[in-house]
């Protein structure tokens, strides 16, 4: 039996045809992915689906009946939920007052509605507690709030936008659980990724989409990594893995005793000590709300340290505005894109001059240099693969692959000699996700010192030469890139372990087998050494 049917859908927008006869059908009680790379036209079908935009052409039928779609709200009364990957829940709400939200008439807003959250949460394993601040969650918790919201407004088909962008492995897993719970009880869901790996795992059917239109359905048991990533871009699967080492023995950035404390003076980074080298690249992992944004904003001066200091080469930047870091060059990949990175409704090239306002191309003198900063965008699209049908169309409407390009083409056109890279390849296709890491990589063999932040563990253990973990504002343990696995780093990340954390690659005999990465307290750091 079929949930969902889309025959034929045609989207377009001004100089775009964002979908072309795209076909997609979805069997009842199965998880469906959707895989493509930025642009494909992924989110636009999606949106077409939950009734957030009407298709030029095309039909949609549920459960065999042709449908049209003028809001959310007509898809939602059909059964379609979707849970977006930037979550939409108000974090001075409980859980409870979250998913009642909006929909009040269903089940009320007290006791009713708490027997339908438990029933519900019981019902497909979500653990959700209805009286929790939804600040006082993690995201994986947050998630799965999300999830039982579009569950409480009565979906039988869940579309889940880019769901474990921002999960460690032993969260994936358990999302992977909740889904499993789903799909038994006879519900569909549309899973849509960029991860080949998860989409393998947990799908029994995927679609793929190239350029705005379906190219072909694949079954998971019969298709490798590099098949699916070939039918999506054309090319094999690509890897962050980097053999040599470029590090050197010139500090660029060294921090030291860094502490940053909330209003009621509860310590949101305490004793934070590093430093990064010329042709290094340090990777901090950590689930995210452990300090890492907080990190980032007193690297780039957006936030005050209350004690300790920052510096870059051999002068101290810790009272440094943000204008003149830039100017002396840090380069800033924030991990919110729509918030820090672009200016949504301005066109390319003015989000070019984003945050490089004083500086060439972009300024002659005490001028801006309109004509300069418009042919250096060209550039930049030409040379980063930034789909646009040209540089005065808004940043707007660019998919976010697309506009994480630009934002990365226009920090390494500065030749940062710091770069802060947070979350630089989240929501993007392994395409761009590949020309990322090489424009990483080739700046690092330049010199280039890099923070690198990421939910993606695999892209921090293959492009980091150090590993830090971060645990409730603290540089908690080291790890080796070259020996460490994610699993073993998910862990860490969770708190399980503290201090220096080995893999032995040969154990002696199964008896001397850990089950958790063997632990020796530090110091292990240069830095813990000088302390």
């Amino acid at each position: 039996m079929t949930a969902v049917e889309l025959a034929g859908i045609t989207k377009r927008f001004p100089g775009v045809v964002a979908n072309h006869d795209i076909h997609l059908s979805v069997r009842k009680g199965t998880v469906h992915a959707l895989v493509g790379e930025n642009g494909a036209g992924k989110s636009t079908l999606m949106k077409i689906l939950y009734g957030m935009q009407k298709p030029d052409e095309g039909t949609i039928a549920i459960d065999g009946e042709q449908v049209t779609f003028s809001s959310p709200a007509d898809a939602i009364v059909r059964g379609i939920g979707m849970v977006h990957q930037h979550f939409m829940l108000a974090d001075n709400l409980t859980v409870l007052e979250n998913v009642v939200l909006g929909s009040e008439k269903l089940y009320g807003i007290g006791a009713k509605a708490r027997r339908k959250i438990k029933e519900l949460s019981e019902r497909y394993g979500l653990g959700v507690k209805p009286d929790l601040l939804v600040e006082e969650l993690g995201v994986a918790a947050r998630q799965r709030v999300e999830i039982l919201k579009v569950l409480y407004r009565g979906a039988t088909t869940l579309i889940l936008d880019e769901p474990t962008a921002v999960l460690v492995p032993q969260e994936v897993d358990a999302l992977f659980d909740n889904l499993r719970e789903l799909k038994a009880e006879g519900l569909s869901v549309i899973f849509i990724s960029h991860k080949l790996g998860e989409v393998l795992s947990v799908a029994d059917e995927i679609t793929v989409i190239r350029r705005g239109t379906t190219v072909g359905t694949a079954v998971p048991a019969e298709t490798t990594p590099r098949q699916l990533a070939e039918m999506m871009v054309g090319s094999e699967l690509p890897t962050p893995e980097t053999a040599e080492s470029t590090v050197t023995d010139r500090p660029v950035i060294t921090v030291d005793k860094l502490r940053l404390e909330a209003a009621g003076g509860k310590a949101l980074l305490d004793d934070i000590t590093f430093t990064i080298h010329a042709g290094e690249v340090l990777g901090i992992a950590g689930v995210e709300g452990n300090g890492q944004t907080e990190l980032v904003d007193a690297l780039i001066g957006l936030k005050s340290a209350d004690s300790g200091t920052i510096t870059l080469i051999d002068e101290e930047i810790t009272g440094w505005t943000t204008r003149k870091r830039r100017e002396q060059g840090i380069g800033y990949i924030p991990e919110d894109r729509h918030r820090h990175g672009l200016l949504l409704e301005a066109p390319l090239w003015e989000n070019r001059i984003l945050g490089h306002v004083t500086e060439k191309p972009n300024a002659k003198g005490v001028w801006l240099d309109p004509k300069a900063a418009q042919a250096d965008t060209r550039r930049i699209v030409e040379a980063y693969d930034v789909r646009t049908p040209g540089i005065d169309v808004t940043a707007a409407s660019l998919s976010g692959g697309n506009q994480q390009k630009l934002i990365v083409g226009r920090e390494m056109s500065h030749k940062p000699r710091f770069l802060i890279a947070a979350h630089p390849t989240r929501g993007v296709d392994v395409g761009a996700q590949a020309a990322i890491w090489d424009h990483i990589r080739e700046a690092r063999r330049e010199g280039l010192a890099v923070l690198l932040i990421s939910a993606d563990l695999d892209e921090l253990i293959g492009l980091s030469d150090t590993l830090r973990v971060i645990y409730n504002g603290k540089l908690v343990a080291d790890a080796d890139p070259a020996t460490i696995t994610p699993e073993e780093l998910g862990s860490a990340m969770t708190g399980a372990a503290t201090g220096h954390l080995e893999h032995d690659e040969t154990p002696e005999s199964p008896a001397d087998t850990p089950e958790t990465p063997e632990i020796r307290k530090s110091p292990e750091s240069p830095e813990d050494e000088a302390r």
